[in-house]
């Protein structure tokens, strides 16, 4: 376990008159610079070392900014966590539940979270179910998370008229597809994979797409090829 330092009397410099000799937040790292740090860590190394030290030393700056902003290492860790918890499933859920005319639609919004390199990343995700392996409490919020997401889209599937019991099915289906083609990693081309754009949301809507929803969704994956060639539209 690493020592806290204290930090009671560490305060803003913005907040203290200039003779105050209280010492100061390194205001050139933010909360934000810690978790983006400790999500690298994470995603490389795995959550043995997210590390306040090794954090600290990649953002060139002391402890005492770390304990401005976190109690604790596990402090870091829980808000990692939440933050992975808003961001990836919460992304999800939202796309899920923009407006679409037709469910085809819909499941193209639902792929456009996947190929947007500022929407889901699968590496964080796969990183925090692997964290999930050693620590029970990590599994439940995945757990929890699961099934939020999975409920999302059997949500969307029952706002385009689907019973409740095919909703359900097509989700998980829908669901497992896409974690299931980032665990097996495989090795395709953006354009190997927009070829199979209709036949996938004919598969998991049972409705045929229309040609204008199949190459506006093809558009919008195109746009980020340079910046994530190795996102998946499905």
């Amino acid at each position: 376990m690493e020592p806290q330092e204290r930090t009671e009397n560490v305060i803003d410099k913005d907040q203290i008159p200039p003779d105050d000799p209280r010492p100061v937040a390194h205001t050139k790292v933010t909360r934000e610079d810690w978790l983006t740090v400790a999500r690298d860590f994470l995603i490389s190394d795995g959550v043995a070392e997210v590390k306040v030290l090794a954090i600290g030393t990649r953002l060139d700056v002391s402890r005492s900014s770390f304990y401005w902003y976190f109690k604790s290492r596990a402090d870091l860790l829980a808000q990692l966590l939440a933050d992975w918890e808003r961001s990836n499933t919460g992304i999800m859920i939202a796309h899920c539940e923009m407006p679409a005319p037709t469910i085809t639609a819909a499941c193209n919004n639902f792929f456009r979270c996947i190929v947007d390199p500022d929407g889901f990343n699968h590496q964080l995700d796969f990183a925090v179910r692997e964290w999930a392996r050693r620590d029970g409490k990590v599994r439940r919020v995945i757990d929890r998370s699961d099934s939020a997401r999975q409920q999302a889209i059997a949500d969307m599937f029952l706002r385009h008229g689907y019973d409740a019991a095919e909703a359900d099915i097509r989700a998980r289906v829908l669901y497992y597809q896409q974690i299931g083609y980032y665990a097996l990693e495989l090795a395709e081309t953006l354009e190997e994979r927009l070829s199979r754009v209709a036949g996938y949301l004919y598969c998991f809507t049972g409705v045929h797409p229309s040609e204008e929803e199949v190459n506006d969704f093809s558009r919008f994956a195109r746009s980020f090829a340079n910046a994530a060639p190795e996102r998946s539209p499905s």
